[in-house]
């Protein structure tokens, strides 16, 4: 079969993890308008520092700009896009169809998720889809690039080349179930992990430890997840008020310690110093860094942590 060609993909971030390095990932939310300057611009600030550009797909449940659309203006800059998919919003036709339009231009990394429910978002009301959930369109995916084949049974004339990535929270509730949850996603299809943002180092770590005795590091890469807090209240929102999320009480005690006006450069610190700890960690493949709505401060925190310069690979 033709396809048999298309089953390893060009992705340069699967690349940089073939090779043993460290990779670094970070991402972009997409304007709540039609002007696709404005994620070009959030792009540029981070461009030399990361090997791949997360798209976020309406996080939150916030209509955006589309994820696909804004996945293409970064690959006709040059860049590397992950598009990220939901499965809240399309039905199994919707996504073989976006999974095909972002083949088309040579988008060779996803990330598949479930999506906030609508309920948290600005369309309440809105009708969820969720035709089928995250695991399966991991399968979906590869169905389509190492077999060559829709869910339908035909065949694609030019099969998707993607990378597959799925998400993964260590910290959500009943904490018993994380790792076989990722045992699931890996069985799925998922070759690379980005974890929730990570501010409880020791009950991460005991994650990893836990998927690395039952032998899943060596079949997945793991980024882990960094956001840089910018204030003791947003340490406090985190750790109270966002579910699955793990703040510790000595982080917020930290962030609460400083005068506001150096509590931002503190967060990026925090940041800095779990990049440090955690890149000597075992299963630890690389870092995704989501400076939410602070993209102008991921190249710093990437100097600092020791990820700069990057990486050459060749095609």
């Amino acid at each position: 079969m033709s396809t048999v060609a298309n089953t390893k993909t060009p992705s340069k971030l699967e690349k940089i993890l073939a090779a043993g390095h460290l990779a670094v990932t970070s991402e972009c939310g997409p304007p709540r308008g039609s002007d696709g300057e404005a994620i070009a611009k959030k792009a540029e600030m981070i461009k030399d520092h990361v090997d791949a550009i997360n798209i976020t797909d309406n996080q939150t449940s916030v209509t955006r700009l589309c994820s696909l659309a804004a996945c293409i203006r970064l690959k006709l800059m040059g860049l590397e896009p992950v598009l990220q998919m939901v499965v809240r919003d399309r039905n199994r036709i919707a996504i073989q169809s976006d999974i095909l339009g972002a083949a088309s231009f040579d988008i060779h990394n996803i990330l598949c998720l479930s999506g906030d429910h609508q309920i948290f978002g600005d369309n309440p009301t809105g009708q969820n889809v969720f035709d089928i959930d995250s695991m399966q369109l991991l399968q979906t995916i590869r169905l389509m690039r190492d077999e060559g084949k829709f869910l339908g049974g035909d065949e694609i004339k030019r099969p998707p080349r993607m990378f597959v990535g799925a998400a993964a929270n260590p910290f959500a509730d009943p904490f018993e179930i994380r790792v076989p949850r990722l045992a699931k996603k890996i069985a799925a299809g998922a070759e690379f992990i980005q974890t929730q943002c990570i501010y409880n180092l020791d009950k991460f770590e005991l994650w990893l430890k836990q998927a690395g005795d039952r032998g899943l590091l060596d079949k997945v890469s793991i980024l882990a997840g960094l956001t840089p807090l910018k204030s003791a209240g947003m340490a406090k929102y985190m750790k109270n008020r966002v579910p699955g999320m793990d703040v510790p009480d000595d982080v917020v005690k930290r962030m609460s310690g400083v005068p506001k006006e150096k509590q931002a450069e503190e967060g990026i610190k925090i940041c800095v110093e779990s990049i440090q700890r955690l890149k000597e960690v075992e299963g630890v493949k690389g870092f995704h860094i989501m400076a939410i709505e602070w993209e102008e401060k991921v190249p710093e925190i990437v100097e600092q942590g020791g990820l700069y310069p990057r990486p050459a690979v060749g095609d």
